[in-house]
């Protein structure tokens, strides 16, 4: 039987996890934002399933698609991790993402690089398409000079992607607290998530959406359309868009 199978304190842990699962669904349902956080995350990730349903032989076209697959998989890691007590996991795959969607909006705005991306190897790739030379390029051509991409990703890589002090706060039930030991549930540390998962769903959508063919995955993409603008008017009313480049 499987409970013989897996060993006894990874099975306490797995009922444990589902336990912090069952508290969170508590906390969302008690809480809007996050239910439309999770809602326009759902869509972004609707939109990538129904970019990868499109049947076309342009190479270029496929490397977004997988693109978006792979927001697909690292939003649905993500989730099941925050929601199982593991936050500081549930942000670094968050990371990913925020790599992810500055590539595809790199390649939206100039598709010839999408060729050049996919015929480089490592030592071109890393001189022209690492994640610091992507947010390099687009800073750029936006002409923006606050560096907030560059902020946004050291934000990540310290408090989730790189082992230092910084690192422990995401593993405290309480800010001043001490670090714990495997999933816990506390509010601050799940909003924080759900939150940086909504704002980076928003800009996966939009980007996914440039590389639609026009007649193309129409219901998904209205459905994600008004969930974004709920979105925006919900938590940036008086900004024109919640990119976090601007």
């Amino acid at each position: 039987m499987i409970r013989d199978i897996i060993p006894k304190n990874l099975a306490r842990l797995h009922s444990t996890e589902e336990q912090l699962r069952q508290k969170a669904h508590s906390m969302i349902a008690a809480d809007d934002r996050l239910q439309l956080h999770l809602a326009v995350t759902e869509a972004a990730m609707d939109l990538a399933d129904t970019l990868r349903q499109f049947n076309s032989s342009d190479e270029d076209l496929k490397v977004a698609v997988v693109l978006g697959m792979r927001t697909f998989n690292a939003f649905a890691a993500s989730t099941r991790l925050t929601l199982s007590g593991y936050h500081q996991n549930s942000a670094l795959i968050l990371r990913d993402v925020m790599e992810t969607v500055f590539l595809l909006d790199l390649f939206a705005g100039d598709p010839p690089l999408i060729e050049r991306w996919r015929f480089a190897d490592k030592k071109a790739r890393m001189k022209d398409f690492s994640p610091l030379k992507v947010r390099e390029a687009l800073d750029a051509r936006d002409g923006i000079t606050s560096k907030k991409r560059f902020e946004m990703y050291e934000l990540f890589s310290e408090l989730a992607g790189h082992p230092n002090m910084k690192s422990s706060w995401m593993m405290r039930p309480q800010k001043d607290g001490d670090a714990v030991i495997g999933p816990f549930m506390e509010a601050t540390s799940l909003e924080a998530v759900i939150s940086e998962m909504g704002r980076l769903a928003v800009q996966v959508g939009e980007q996914l959406d440039r590389f639609f063919p026009t007649d193309w995955g129409i219901p998904s993409r209205i459905a994600f359309a008004k969930l974004k603008q709920n979105w925006i008017n919900s938590f940036y009313p008086t900004a024109a868009r919640p990119d976090a480049a601007t």
